[in-house]
This record gives structure tokens, C-alpha cells and sequence, in this order.
């Protein structure tokens, strides 16, 4: 898989805005080349939710054990919530095209694939597919509480 097409599956989910940071916008710099994805039917980036689904082209600080300092490494992370990561795992850690725990976030139910490829490209995309169900439904349960009060 490359990051083109997994923008290009993300993006085409109903209700999903895609973030892709470069120069010249309001983004800070260490977030340009990466993308971020939200729920946000809207079109209007949330201010108060995590994407459900990022890829990452590049060592951020503190996290730095997928080695994204490589050529043509990057790193899809996806909340694909704790049931999903308990079922997910179950392998033995290695560099590339298999399914860890978020270096950082893995507590949170993210996991993670650096280059997803052959071995882990349908377990990519329904996890991305999952975390985008999750997300909606976090957002339509948002929704219903604020109609509510």
C-alpha cells in the first residue's frame, strides 16, 4: 500500500476530512508530508478529538522506535479501539508490514503498521475501516448529547 492510496480509501468514507499539512498553511512544520483523518461531515477540522486515523512520514520526538528516519518509511497509526487491538495483535514485533501497538498510544486501543504491504494490506484497510465506524459513532453520540440538553 502506499500513502496515496490509503489517503485516496480514507478519503473516499463519507463524512471523512483528510488534513494534509504543507508549507505555507497553518499547520506546524513537523506535521507537513503527513495526513490526518477525521470524522467531520462538516469539512471544518474539530478542535476537541483526535484523528481516528494518521499516517506519519517522519520520527516525531519521543517516538522514534519505528525508525521513520529510513527511506520511503512512514507509519499508518489507527484507533481502531481496545477490542480491535486486543484481537489485532498477537505477533512478534518486527520492523515492517506487520501490526504493532502504537509506539506511544498503543494504551489508548492505536495500533500500528510501518509499510503496510502484502502481509498486513487487508488488515489495514478493515481496521481503517473500523476506526472510521468508531469515530462516526462517537460524533453521532456527541451529537445526540448536545440536541439533548
Amino acid at each position: 500500500m502506499t500513502i496515496e492510496e490509503i489517503i485516496g480509501l480514507v478519503s473516499g468514507l463519507d463524512g471523512v476530512l483528510t488534513l494534509t499539512p504543507g508549507p505555507g498553511d497553518e499547520w506546524p512544520e513537523l506535521s507537513w508530508g503527513d495526513a490526518f483523518f477525521y470524522y467531520s461531515p462538516d469539512g471544518v477540522v474539530p478542535t476537541n478529538v483526535q484523528p481516528f486515523a494518521t499516517i506519519v512520514t517522519k520520527n516525531y520526538p519521543g517516538d522514534e522506535t519505528s525508525r521513520l528516519d529510513r527511506p520511503d518509511t512512514f507509519r499508518v497509526n489507527i484507533h481502531a479501539g481496545k477490542e480491535e487491538f486486543a484481537r489485532g495483535l498477537g505477533q512478534n514485533p518486527a520492523d515492517t508490514d506487520i501490526l504493532i501497538a502504537h509506539p506511544v498510544y498503543g494504551n489508548a486501543g492505536w495500533l500500528a503498521v510501518v509499510n503496510p504491504a502484502s502481509n498486513t494490506g487487508t488488515a489495514t484497510r478493515e481496521l481503517l475501516e473500523t476506526a472510521y465506524r468508531l469515530a462516526r459513532a462517537r460524533y453521532e453520540r456527541r451529537a445526540e448529547s448536545a440536541r439533548d440538553r
